[in-house]
């Protein structure tokens, strides 16, 4: 079998245009084209995960085209977020409670996702005061950062390792029997537990305003349930 290689190469001394190297076979009537890895599609080896099953399913690239702040992950996102706070704290109450994770939110809300990537309109409108940008119920398929962004807010809601909030506790000692036995509404319930929530976020983001209006709110449903459990 006869090979000929043939090479090509710029003339141009300052060009960095990698060789072309062309090998043709006489007696198969084949040519078999060569070239070497382009130096722009080296990877850096810190970006890469140690991971095998990582690197082989999530690229390391961005693409800032793809929409984020789409009506379907609000909408996935607040509801899984609500859906699995009532869920893990209704069954936290049970002798053996049942702790559901955003892994099963993360596994639902994909099909999920793409049923209401082609069902919701791809009608554009307007919103006064955002000027001439346009706004979409359905911008285009559904995406992985959108999926990211419905796993977060589930996360958030079933707030796994860390329980429900504090305050919680508070209102079952007051309603328990095994406690004081009170009767306390629902509307004083969650107030003291937004206003506990609310307090650590202000202390922790550094507003005055907030912590102010939190603590004297904080202070009056403390004196609130004192006096009507002492009176």
């Amino acid at each position: 079998m006869g090979v000929c290689p043939i090479t090509f190469q710029n003339s141009k001394p300052n060009n960095t245009t990698p060789q072309l190297s062309i090998s043709v076979s006489h007696s198969m009537g084949t040519v078999e084209v060569e070239a070497p890895p382009s130096k722009d599609l080296d990877i850096d080896e810190e970006e890469l995960s140690p991971i095998e099953q990582v690197r082989l399913t999530v690229p390391n690239t961005d693409d800032p085209s793809l929409p984020v702040w789409t009506f379907r992950m609000w909408f996935l996102g607040i509801l899984s977020c609500c859906l699995l706070s009532f869920l893990n704290q209704f069954f936290a109450y049970r002798t053996e409670p049942l702790i559901i994770t955003q892994i099963t939110v993360q596994v639902a809300t994909l099909p999920i996702g793409r049923f209401l990537a082609t069902v919701l309109p791809k009608t554009k409108f307007n919103i006064l005061g955002f000027g001439s940008r346009e706004f979409s119920f359905n911008p285009g398929p559904f995406n992985m950062k959108e999926h990211v962004l419905i796993s977060i807010f589930a996360n958030a809601g079933s707030a796994f390792g860390s329980g429900s909030a504090y305050a919680v506790g508070i209102v079952n000692i007051i309603k328990s029997k095994a406690f004081y036995g009170r009767n306390i509404s629902f509307f004083s319930a969650w107030v003291l537990i937004i206003t506990t929530q609310v307090l650590v976020t202000s202390l922790s983001l550094s507003l005055s305003l907030s912590l102010s209006l939190s603590l004297y709110i904080y202070i009056y449903i403390y004196i609130y349930i004192y006096i009507y459990i002492y009176s």
